[in-house]
């Protein structure tokens, strides 16, 4: 069995308070999570099953400023690294996979640049790449709300605020079945998966506002100063899934990202988009990060 969720708060070294949400074999190495942005913690069946079935115990977390994770302001991208440090240890746990999905995959190579000795392997799910990534034109493709919101994100936090502000409403009341268009690629995905992942997308997406829009907020600013690790330092084997019909995050960010890192490999799904790619590729890309070791 899969085992039932598990909800704690785990300190990290600086007085703030993360809240982290694990399931599966209590003596399973760890596949951390990290999710893309706005989102938070919450129940991912899908993942977990497919954990589980390797023996693996599922650890997803709120990065800081969502749902209950306390803020930590002018965070980079490498700041992750800390946090999941505290949630290993206090999970007691030495090895771990690294997952991300969207604004989660800085996050997730960030820990295998910065936890060589800990990080057995990692992928991202649609990642970005760096803003300032040389020979990339970063924004092109992109739909217009991300190029709205990164352009406002680019003159600072008071330019971008009010945007976050207007959208909140909509997410914060965000419903399964309104994401369910968004996340099915074709109509033979078996409902039981789409199902599992919608529910997670809608609880995350409302959580992730649910004590404010700063997780947001400082999500987008880590994501366009730099990351804070050189991708040079990644010698774990590193995958990076990405649909070519990603107009969320286009398919050239992890073409560049795949050519600065020694062990990557480029798995493109020619057909599917941001949201397709989780509902219908999840079980090839967990089994191949274990298969990855």
């Amino acid at each position: 069995m899969a085992g039932a969720w598990e909800w704690s708060n785990v300190s990290v070294g600086d007085g703030r308070v993360l809240e982290v949400l694990t399931s599966g074999p209590r003596d399973g190495v760890p596949l951390v999570f990290h999710h893309g942005t706005p989102m938070a913690a919450a129940e991912f069946v899908p993942l977990r099953d497919l954990a589980a079935a390797q023996g693996l115990r599922t650890v997803l977390y709120s990065r800081p400023g969502y749902a209950q994770s306390m803020r930590h302001a002018d965070r980079t991208v490498a700041d992750v690294v800390s946090d999941v440090v505290a949630v290993l240890d206090a999970l007691g746990a030495q090895t771990f996979f690294s997952l991300g999905w969207s604004m989660g995959g800085p996050h997730a190579l960030a820990c295998a640049a910065l936890l060589p000795e800990r990080c057995a392997a990692v992928a991202t799910i649609a990642s970005i790449a760096p803003h300032e990534a040389e020979g990339l034109d970063w924004m092109a493709g992109m739909m217009e709300m991300n190029v709205e919101e990164y352009s406002l994100a680019l003159q600072g936090g008071t330019a971008v605020v009010p945007l976050l502000e207007k959208w909140r409403p909509d997410l914060a009341e965000l419903q399964p079945a309104n994401v369910a268009k968004a996340l099915a690629a074709r109509p033979d995905v078996d409902g039981q998966i789409l199902a599992g992942v919608r529910d997670f997308v809608a609880t995350s997406l409302r959580r992730s506002v649910s004590t404010g829009i700063l997780g947001w907020l400082d999500d987008d600013l880590a994501c366009l100063r730099p990351w804070g690790f050189d991708f040079a330092a990644i010698t774990a084997p590193v995958s990076l899934w990405h649909g070519e019909k990603d107009v969320h995050a286009p398919y050239a960010h992890s073409v560049w990202l795949a050519s600065r890192m020694p062990r990557a490999r480029l798995r493109s799904l020619p057909e599917e988009n941001h949201n397709s790619i989780v509902v219908l590729a999840l079980q090839q890309i967990v089994g191949d990060l274990i298969g990855a070791t």
